[in-house]
């Protein structure tokens, strides 16, 4: 049985107590509407997001996986490093996440936008479909498919650890790669240093396919790399510049 650490114990009644608040006041729609992450473009945005999305969750299934793998992993790394690192690596981890899926989006946004504004629809023009979801003009097939494209960036939220923890899974993996791991639904132990890098690989083909392979279709596939290219970066330095024979430290 792992011993759950202070610092992991901490985190996982915040996030509880977030998601009990969430349920609990306004039917979820007032928790999303002030602590969920929107596009910063999206005048639901607020800077504060970018830390109160790490400790929301969309439902009772994605706050206990999330959680499960925090106790799992995220104790072995904080008994390894130490409270104060692993805190850093989780944090850490949870702003790479949102550098990648934001500036994914913003590339997916400004890419449909560019598109749109070359088949002669303007940028007032399309700041006003997004807002008020009318429209002045009927649009082709393409253009449409854009439009639609662009809403689905500007209206969308990200919530959840996921970065996180993808962050903390990653140092466990640089600290422990013989360690054998399994997915729920595929039990095949692999070892940390293939089943890490796969997973992550898997996540990078999702974001650009849109094919999902053991996430929800609605997954911020990028953020889950970002969490991952961070803890991995954070580690490596303090390997190459911390670690000697007896400790990490």
């Amino acid at each position: 049985m792992i011993r759950i650490t202070d610092t992991v114990k901490h985190l996982i009644i915040i996030n509880v107590i977030m998601f009990v608040g969430t349920i609990a006041i306004g039917n979820g729609e007032l928790f999303y509407k002030w602590f969920a992450l929107y596009f910063p473009k999206n005048e639901l945005f607020q800077p504060w997001q970018i830390i109160t999305h790490m400790f929301m969750h969309g439902n009772v299934m994605h706050i206990a996986f999330n959680m499960l793998a925090l106790w799992m992993f995220g104790s072995a790394v904080e008994q390894q490093l130490g409270s104060q690192k692993f805190l850093f690596i989780y944090i850490s981890a949870g702003l790479g996440a949102v550098l990648f899926q934001l500036g994914f989006y913003y590339f997916h946004y400004f890419s449909l936008q560019s598109s749109l504004v070359e088949s002669g629809i303007g940028v007032s023009e399309l700041q006003e479909i997004l807002t008020t979801n009318k429209s002045a003009r009927q649009f082709s097939a393409e253009q449409m498919k854009n439009v639609q494209g662009m809403f689905d960036v500007y209206y969308a939220s990200m919530v959840g650890a996921s970065g996180c923890i993808m962050g903390i899974l990653a140092a466990f993996g640089m600290m422990n790669p013989e360690a054998k791991l399994m997915l729920i639904f595929l039990p095949i132990p692999i070892k940390a240093k293939y089943f890490i890098p796969g997973i992550i690989i898997l996540d990078v083909i999702s974001a650009l396919t849109g094919q999902s392979f053991f996430s929800p279709s609605n997954t911020a596939y990028m953020a889950h790399v970002g969490g991952a290219l961070t803890g991995f970066i954070i580690m490596w330095y303090w390997k190459k510049t911390q670690f000697n024979k007896n400790r990490w430290y």
